[in-house]
């Protein structure tokens, strides 16, 4: 999330704050079109990360990849 956090105050011109709950409100929305079982996903995949950490990676290890 942390490098989200920092693309959006780069190109969007966002605060750290706005960035922060933008991404908050773009997690519940896609939280609310899934079905419960995959919010761990989710929220895996958001999650605030290292700057080395691959959080497309870390999602597929939930399938075996």
């Amino acid at each position: 999330m942390n490098e989200l956090v920092k693309k959006l105050t780069e190109e969007a011109g966002l605060t750290e704050e706005q960035a922060a709950k933008a991404l908050d409100v773009i997690k519940e929305f896609i939280q609310s079109k899934v079905p419960p079982m995959m919010h761990p996903m989710i929220e895996n995949f958001l999650a605030t990360k290292g700057d080395n950490d691959n959080p497309l990676s870390d999602m597929m290890k939930n399938f075996g990849g």
